[in-house]
Parts: C-alpha cells; sequence; structure tokens
C-alpha cells in the first residue's frame, strides 16, 4: 500500500522536468555514485596534517556505511526498485542493478555530513546541502522510492553521528593523557 503512494509521489515529480533540471539532477546523481566525491573528500582531508582526523573519520564512517546499507540491509531487504515497478517512465540514467531499499547515495551522502557535521568541520553544512540533492535526485530520476531515501537519510544520521561522536570521545581522550603526561614530566 505504502508502495502505492510513493510511486504517486515520483510521478508527480515527474510533471516537473525540464531539461535543465533534467542535466542537473543526473550531474548530482553522478556525484553521488559509489560514494566517490564523498572519498575523494575524505582523502584530501587525510592530506593536510590539520585535517587528518577528520578525513579518517569519514573514510571510516564511509566504510561502516557501506557495510550496513549495501553488504547488508540491500539484501536482506530486496526490495525492487520503483522503475522496476513502473517501467513505463523512461530513464534518465541507467537502471541501478542492485536493490532499493535503502538508498546507498543518500545513506553515503548523509553519513559523510554528518560525520562533518559532528566534528564541526566547516564543510559540514555544504556537504549537508550537497547530500539533500543528491538524494532528491534518486527521487527526481525514478530510481527510489521515498522511504528508500529516507531510511538512507537516517543510516547515514546514525552512522555520521556515531562515528564522529566517538572519534570526539577519542580526541578528547588523547587530550586528557596528553595533558597529564606534560604533568609527570
Amino acid at each position: 500500500m505504502l508502495s502505492v503512494y510513493e510511486l504517486r509521489t515520483l510521478d508527480a515529480l515527474q510533471t516537473i522536468h525540464t531539461q535543465f533540471l533534467d542535466w542537473l539532477m543526473i550531474s548530482f546523481t553522478h556525484l553521488g555514485e559509489y560514494g566517490i566525491i564523498w572519498i575523494v573528500l575524505g582523502l584530501v582531508l587525510m592530506v593536510r596534517p590539520k585535517t587528518r582526523k577528520v578525513g579518517f573519520a569519514v573514510l571510516i564512517s564511509l566504510l561502516l556505511d557501506l557495510l550496513v546499507t549495501n553488504v547488508w540491509l540491500k539484501p536482506f531487504v530486496a526490495r525492487l526498485r520503483p522503475c522496476d515497478i513502473n517501467p513505463s517512465i523512461q530513464l534518465l540514467i541507467p537502471r541501478p542493478t542492485d536493490y532499493s531499499f535503502p538508498s546507498g547515495h543518500a545513506a553515503a551522502s548523509f553519513t559523510a555530513a554528518f560525520t562533518l557535521l559532528g566534528l564541526k568541520s566547516r564543510l559540514g553544512w555544504p556537504s549537508m546541502a550537497l547530500a539533500v540533492l543528491i538524494s532528491f535526485s534518486r527521487l527526481y530520476l525514478y530510481v527510489h522510492y521515498p522511504t528508500d531515501v529516507l531510511a538512507g537519510m537516517l543510516v547515514g544520521v546514525s552512522i555520521g553521528t556515531m562515528v564522529s561522536f566517538a572519534f570526539k570521545l577519542k580526541l578528547a581522550g588523547d587530550e586528557i593523557a596528553l595533558a597529564s603526561h606534560s604533568k609527570i614530566q
């Protein structure tokens, strides 16, 4: 029953298509492919000593997201994509070959964004905006249901929040250990 309402929502989105929006949404979806934009961001952050820990946290978050989303949830739920249920929609991108639930694009994007936000990176809010656009592109392009994207967002928020919290605890512990080591000497 839920899928019927979700298909209606996706069908309604088909009415707003323009050449420019098509190009824009395809571009945002490609940015999110395989989490590449987030992996590259994590690697770039690791290059500078000042942002190395944040970059490492982003990469750890993405690895956890991959395991939860692609290795566990997608095969466990095995939900068909909306484009499989309603093949009359002409897709603007190649049909994805994996399962629909949850959205891997949304999960990876929100994982990276919430890790950055949690660690107070200046890239947090721009990453959040990009995460929202990448996630919306999946609906616009008819390859995910709204609940797929919502679930991906929830996975990403959870993982990003947990990893950033763990890293903050570790950093605080390192500072306490360094301070007590300095007092001993």
